[in-house]
């Protein structure tokens, strides 16, 4: 069982959202971004709070790619492979990226820092390619300017990602 600070933390979500309709989705969405993850131990708290079973919240938890079980890096690097972004040069972006990362699509750079991954259309077409670090969307990636954003995450302080 996780500690007592996470515990505290899904009862307070929990509390503040259950009246809502159909709130499971909403619960986990808030659960991860002030946890990091969603442990398994984190699903019985949530299933007998919500008076459903464990085997909803879990089958939610695992149907959705963007909840994660296990603590994830500090920060989530997304290269979009659209048409838009592909014609604009994405693909060689890529291989950029995995390159100078050292690691491949769902994996974890050495350090445990950061993990990219592949979407397919972060809404930015006009100004391909696109790629999302954490939070913020970012237009027109060259390698270069792609160097200069993880040069910038390494000099930040550590946070959680969603």
């Amino acid at each position: 069982m996780e500690d007592l600070e996470h515990i505290n933390v899904i009862e307070e979500i929990v509390s503040g959202m259950k009246e809502t309709p159909g709130p499971l989705l909403e619960i986990l969405h808030e659960v991860q971004g002030r946890l990091g993850y969603i442990s398994p131990d984190f699903v019985p708290i949530i299933a007998e709070s919500l008076n459903i079973s464990r085997a909803e919240v879990h089958g939610v938890v695992s149907f959705y790619h963007y909840f994660r079980t296990t603590p994830g890096p500090r920060h989530r690097i997304q290269i979009c492979r659209a048409e838009a972004c592909q014609a604009m040069g994405s693909r060689l972006l890529e291989k950029h990226a995995k390159t100078s990362l050292g690691i491949d699509f769902h994996q974890i750079t050495a350090d445990g820092s950061m993990t990219l991954e592949p979407v397919y259309c972060l809404g930015n077409c006009a100004c391909s390619p696109a790629v999302r670090i954490d939070n913020k969307i970012h237009a027109n990636v060259s390698a270069e300017i792609f160097d200069s954003l993880i040069d910038d995450l390494t000099k930040t302080p550590l946070k959680v990602i969603n």
